[in-house]
């Protein structure tokens, strides 16, 4: 519920701040991918502003998500060893305590009825 409450703390006044950037920056400008003619580009997109800043925004939201994921490979790894290692010790854990406890227990004896022979 405070998670909830957090989020909706920051989403909010974030989500009011993309508007008006969307708002103050609606003009159109031309994205040019072609460093070698700027005035004839080869490539050339034409976008409102906030577009762009939105699209550039994502773009390394995108790409820090990605390098952040593969610099922890190395974390994740461990963290499955160590998980199949903790899985195996307890799958040992368990038969030896069973061993342990058809040891202690005492051996199970048939169980003998005297009779008295008959009287003559």
């Amino acid at each position: 519920m405070i998670r909830k409450i957090v989020a909706a703390l920051v989403l909010f006044p974030l989500a009011i701040l993309i508007v008006l950037i969307a708002v103050a920056n609606r003009q159109a400008v031309t994205l040019s991918l072609d460093p070698f003619l700027p005035e004839k580009p080869a490539l050339a997109v034409t976008a409102p502003l906030f577009l762009v800043m939105l699209l550039a925004v994502m773009a390394g939201v995108i790409i820090g998500g990605l390098a952040a994921w593969l610099r922890q490979s190395k974390w994740r790894r461990t963290a499955r060893r160590a998980q199949a290692e903790a899985r195996i010790l307890r799958t040992e854990k368990e038969s030896l305590r069973e061993r342990l406890d058809a040891a202690q227990r005492p051996a199970e004896r048939p169980a003998i009825t005297y009779r008295r022979p008959p009287a003559a």
